[in-house]
């Protein structure tokens, strides 16, 4: 019988406990405040001053940054890593909740179920997070009050009845945990089984970390109580740490909410009488207000956001909206914010202090931690104003450096004057770079950049509001070359000088960077020899593509066996090879690799434009991406002929060109020289009325030296010459000639109307008859995009051109033209980096085909 009564009342022995121990601790309380009013403790709360407020905060903010660890730790001793702002959030809420309401593997264990469960982790794998970082909160508790009570013992009290009158034989006992469980960890491989219970052991080096991370955290704590001590009060540090550190186990012991009550009990014990009862209570009232309710609001706040956001579906779409625009606003949001960070550091360094905050400072700063911070606080400003435009570039580099400068600038802006505004915002800008890491995934050089006028005007612009801060605020003082070696705490115009020089002397440094990056690209003209194979290897290639080879407006690179070629163009940073690389496969495949090595040694963009299926993989094991960008047509020329009720409208276009007294001719390369003053004549007439220019790159233009290397198809009426096309013969395949096409076709404004398609049909019927497979119609412009809403953003955008954009080129009529000769459309490809590079790379080859700037306007 007493034993089943014993059961049904066993779950309330707990909290009657815990109501047993807040009764004592309240009536303790009363007794340790008897003889003193409330008004002796509200004027002992309000004496606090605003550094000691500001100072608690700190102390606090970085406290909960450390706890922190306690759940990375965990993370990666479970195997389940995280982004490290979810377990800063977890550890956040979690302690905050658990050092408040107390039950401290509850509340915080159902916090942190609650987020963990959210982010994949298995409730198996929080369990084992909960008692990883319970038992991290005790080892560091018994490390360091182990330490603490062996080298500084508190006397105990007259009315504690134990064997020993300090707590050193305490602190010996304490310490017996951490050393076991880091030996355990040290020695112990197999994992530790209680019965059912499986426990494996972190390695040593975590462990140690573990317990290292724990005693900080305790440590910063009592660090907060400390900082809210009256000035007065005749304590050292290491006293008020073993008070806390005894109250703490006594508050965790007895599981009342917070420890509240019994643990100001035990600190009003052991630290009364050097501290007056209404002082030493007025500053663990405002410890709790600090360390426990701050922390707690906050903590609600970010929970109660979380929540809403993830419980509304219209929150969620207008997230899901805003993380589209992210990626293109939050690089330049972030690099705006970074200049200004950049001249708040300057202007701050520039302005004197508030004279208050920096006598507060010289009561315990050392003069050379202030001028240090001081120097360093101004170059993580000029490093911003910098570093802005790597961020705006997106570059992976600037991300870190600029994380690092933030760091440097919140801790040289707290030593050099206090200035918790600056270090505020410094802050939060720190903590919106953080988790943007993603967006900055360049790996170029800053210098290889280049800052445009705008960024330099900028700049110099903001150092030269900086030096003219400087002197209105000390005046004639900052010519004053005696200032130069002036070191005190009141001398602010000499931390200004100083702060000058090292400006200059970073300034000068990254302009000599500049002069020292990569240099750009000096091509050397190939030689005769170089030209010569092309040549040779242009008449032997199948695919006729290789004949703009010939044009002499690009640069070559040849194989090392000399059986293959690649042409290439460079405008900005774009290093764009024309087509394929010609030659066998082995050629191809060291072609491509030497031109992604060239262009990476000068930090360029390497580019295949036009680009053929076969090669893609090829493209892709360079790195690359991949875009379509339109169809080639080729007309299979055994198959094609003017029979047929198809072929009526081709029938009728020649019958009609013919009926005007045209006729066709071929003129082969032996007989161009003769007729070269009349292509000429033809030409010219054709660019006047078209009022275009000539091309380049990826189409070819009238030169001499270009059309005697060609056969001519001309159409003459009555002996003159009224149009004419070169002709591409590319080389034999499976023992015949494989591909024929056309380069220039042009005409005069009295030739009949439909010569051009008449020469077609024309060549077309001459190279059938001449043994070739195929005629090469050439690319139709953002032909066969797709434009469904789950294509690519560039397949839409091209498919949109292609329908929308006849104003400024006729993409469907081109298209429409080409379907007459019944053609096979084979995809073409612009194989390039991914992410913003491709509209910048298509600009560039814009430029390279127009021969310039001017031509892409014209």
């Amino acid at each position: 019988m007493p034993s089943a009564l014993l059961t049904r009342l066993k779950p309330y022995l707990g909290p009657a406990l815990a109501l047993g121990l807040l009764a004592v601790a309240v009536w303790a309380l009363k007794a340790q405040l008897a003889g003193h009013d409330l008004q002796d403790i509200q004027r002992n709360l309000f004496e606090e001053t605003d550094r000691d407020l500001l100072l608690a905060l700190g102390l606090t903010a970085v406290n909960f940054i450390v706890l922190a660890g306690y759940d990375i730790l965990a993370l990666n001793y479970i195997g389940h890593p995280l982004p490290p702002h979810r377990p800063v959030l977890a550890s956040f809420a979690g302690n905050a909740f658990s050092n408040t309401i107390g039950l401290s593997t509850l509340a915080g264990s159902t916090v942190r179920y609650r987020l963990y469960s959210s982010w994949g982790l298995s409730p198996g794998e929080i369990a084992k997070v909960v008692i990883f970082t319970t038992l991290t909160l005790w080892l560091g508790l018994f490390a360091i009050g182990g330490i603490t009570f062996t080298i500084k013992p508190l006397p105990l009290p007259d009315w504690v009845s134990l064997p020993f009158s300090t707590t050193r034989p305490l602190g010996f006992i304490l310490l017996l945990a951490p050393i076991a469980y880091l030996y355990a960890a040290a020695k112990k491989e197999t994992p530790w089984r209680i019965g059912k219970l499986t426990l494996l052991l972190p390695p040593f080096k975590s462990a140690l970390l573990q317990v290292a991370v724990a005693s900080l955290d305790w440590a910063l704590a009592a660090a907060v109580l400390y900082a809210l001590l009256p000035p007065w009060a005749n304590v050292s540090f290491p006293l008020v740490l073993g008070a806390f550190l005894l109250g703490q186990i006594a508050g965790l012991i007895s599981q009342v909410p917070g420890g509240l009550g019994v643990f100001e009990s035990c600190l009003l014990f052991l630290l009364t009488p050097r501290i007056p009862a209404p002082a030493l209570f007025a500053a663990l009232v405002a410890y709790r207000v600090v360390y426990y309710l701050i922390p707690l609001i906050l903590a609600s706040v970010l929970l109660a956001a979380r929540e809403t956001l993830a419980a509304r579906e219209s929150a969620r779409g207008v997230i899901a909206f805003l993380m589209q625009w992210f990626p293109v606003v939050m690089p330049r949001m972030l690099a705006v914010l970074t200049f200004m960070a950049g001249g708040v550091l300057l202007f701050s360094g520039a302005t004197p202090s508030v004279s208050s905050r920096l006598e507060w400072l010289a009561a315990f700063l050392p003069l050379g931690v202030l001028e240090f911070s001081h120097f360093v606080g101004s170059l993580a400003g000029l490093g911003l104003l910098i570093l802005a435009r790597g961020l705006q570039k997106r570059l992976d580099a600037a991300y870190y450096v600029t994380a690092c400068l933030l760091f440097a600038g919140i801790i040289s802006s707290l030593l050099k004057g206090l200035d918790y505004e600056e270090a505020l915002f410094l802050t939060v800008l720190l903590l919106a770079l953080l988790p943007c890491h993603q967006f900055f995934y360049r790996k170029a050089s800053l210098l290889s950049e280049g800052f445009t006028r705008g960024w330099l005007l900028a700049i110099l612009t903001a150092l030269a509001c900086t030096a003219t801060l400087g002197y209105m605020a000390y005046g004639i003082a900052t010519l004053d070359h005696e200032l130069w070696w002036v070191f005190t705490f009141e001398d602010e115009a000499s931390r200004f000088l100083r702060a000058g020089v090292g400006i200059l002397v970073g300034v000068l440094f990254v302009a000599a960077l500049r002069l020292m990056r990569f240099a750009r690209p000096r091509h050397v003209p190939p030689s005769e020899a170089d030209v010569a194979a092309v040549r040779a290897l242009v008449a032997q290639a199948p695919e006729t593509t290789a004949h703009l080879a010939l044009l002499g407006d690009k640069n070559l690179l040849l194989s090392s066996k000399g059986d293959g070629f690649l042409m290439y163009g460079v405008y900005g940073r774009s290093w764009v090879c024309m087509g394929d690389p010609v030659g066998p496969p082995a050629a191809r495949a060291e072609l491509a690799w030497r031109f992604r090595e060239m262009t990476d040694l000068y930090a360029g963009w390497t580019v295949f434009y036009e680009a053929g299926k076969e090669n893609l993989p090829l493209y892709l094991d360079l790195g690359l991406s991949l875009i379509k960008i339109g169809e080639e047509a080729r007309v299979p020329l055994p198959e094609f002929s003017l029979a047929g009720q198809a072929r009526k409208g081709l029938r009728y276009t020649r019958n009609m060109v013919e009926k005007e007294g045209a006729s066709f001719e071929i003129v082969p390369r032996e007989g161009v020289s003769a007729i070269l003053p009349e292509l000429r004549r033809v030409s010219d007439a054709w660019l006047l009325a078209k009022s275009a220019r000539e091309k380049k790159f990826s189409l070819g233009f009238f030169s001499d030296a270009y059309m005697l290397l060609c056969p001519q198809a001309i159409v003459r009426i009555d002996g003159r010459i009224v149009a004419f096309a070169n002709i591409w013969e590319g080389g034999g395949k499976n023992g015949a000639p494989f591909e024929l096409s056309v380069d220039l076709m042009r005409y005069q404004s009295d030739a009949p109307t439909s010569v051009m398609e008449y020469l077609y049909i024309m060549l077309m019927l001459w190279g059938r008859e001449a043994g070739y497979q195929w005629f090469n119609l050439g690319m139709a412009p953002f032909s066969g995009l797709e434009s469904h809403a789950l294509a690519p953003a560039w397949t839409r955008l091209g498919s949109l051109l292609y329908t929308h954009g006849g104003h400024f080129y006729n993409f469907q009529g081109l298209r429409r033209f080409k379907d007459k000769f019944d053609p096979v459309w084979e995809s073409k490809y612009l194989a390039s980096p991914g992410g913003t590079v491709p509209p910048r790379v298509l600009a560039n080859i814009a430029t390279l085909v127009s021969g310039g700037v001017k031509g892409v306007i014209a």
